[in-house]
């Protein structure tokens, strides 16, 4: 017979507590240190993760700095970990919490809602790590373990399937602290909630994986329909996917004598705002000439953005150029 429902978040914080990984942000959770880490991990595995977020606090060791830099540096600092407008609402949300010269952290789902860069799943991270808020997180990870738990048919890529998810997942919440235990260094802070759904997330990284789950390894295993049912591989459901359109473009490379870059801020605005890119170049003419032992056919091009000269290791580049500009030699 399949345990009742309320065993599902105890058998979560026990096998959680025995086997989550030593993340920096979890030794002692403070609102700076987690808010940073989960940023961080949007859109991002935490093996990746783990260098950057070590770098970042070390140029930005507190809110009120990372508040006092200029994008270019934060940026800088982000550069390589990707979709960069977490880095740009970041530094906003920064200067906002420090906007009386003295940080002021927001509290719960509702105050961190209205943080720049923070949705549904990361507002309830944050509110039930820092403050005990029985908010249910559903990302990707939690998705996968539930709809195969309970043989879930819904699309989680769509808003409403993870917020009919989090509510049947609130109810199952523990709620509390999570009291000292003896021998711990620093006292342990975390609370129920904050456990239950990090345990969600580590079940999902851990065992659960998209392919081949180590169902053995599984707390909830004993009641997972779609363990009995051998369909694991068939949960979460996947719409098909569309083809991604193709836009080709041609950069130029230049340096001067001093081994500076000719290179372009972006300030149009998208997902590479603020980033230097190659100039890009478009044909604007063809021009023959014939020699006495051969015939010249020149292709003129033009570049598209006004660029300049710079240091490619002082800018924030864009993954594009700085592979090309890595290539070469140049970085």
């Amino acid at each position: 017979m399949p345990k009742k429902k309320q065993d599902i978040g105890s058998r979560l914080c026990a096998w959680y507590d025995q086997v989550k990984r030593p993340m920096p942000w979890r030794l002692n959770p403070t609102p700076y240190g987690c808010w940073l880490s989960e940023i961080m991990m949007q859109q991002t595995t935490y093996a990746s993760v783990l260098p950057y977020y070590a770098r970042f606090r070390t140029k930005f060791p507190t809110v009120e700095a990372l508040a006092a830099a200029n994008e270019q540096d934060v940026l800088k600092a982000w550069e390589g970990l990707g979709y960069y407008a977490r880095a740009r609402n970041l530094h906003k949300a920064a200067r906002a919490i420090c906007a009386s010269g003295k940080a002021v952290w927001p509290h719960g789902v509702n105050g961190w809602s209205d943080v720049p860069g923070v949705g549904p799943y990361t507002a309830a991270a944050l509110a039930s790590v820092l403050d005990g808020e029985a908010a249910p997180v559903v990302d990707g990870n939690v998705a996968r373990v539930f709809s195969r738990y309970w043989s879930l048919d819904d699309d989680f890529k769509h808003l409403p399937a993870r917020q009919k998810l989090a509510a049947r997942l609130a109810p199952l919440m523990p709620k509390g602290t999570v009291p000292p235990k003896k021998g711990d260094r620093p006292p342990k802070k975390g609370t129920v909630p904050g456990d239950f759904n990090q345990a969600m997330m580590e079940l999902g990284a851990l065992v659960c994986t998209p392919a081949n789950p180590n169902c053995g390894d599984c707390p909830l295993a004993a009641d997972c329909q779609a363990r009995r049912d051998g369909t694991q591989a068939d949960f979460p459901r996947k719409a098909p996917k569309k083809g991604l359109p193709v836009r080709r473009e041609t950069g130029v490379v230049v340096t001067d004598v001093e081994g500076r870059v000719l290179l372009c801020e972006n300030r149009e605005g998208g997902l590479l705002k603020g980033l230097w890119e190659l100039p890009r170049v478009a044909p604007v003419a063809e021009q023959v000439q014939v020699f006495s032992h051969f015939r010249l056919e020149l292709s003129v091009l033009q570049a598209r953005e006004r660029a300049q000269f710079v240091d490619p290791r002082l800018v924030p580049l864009a993954t594009s150029t700085r592979k090309v500009l890595k290539s070469c030699g140049l970085i």
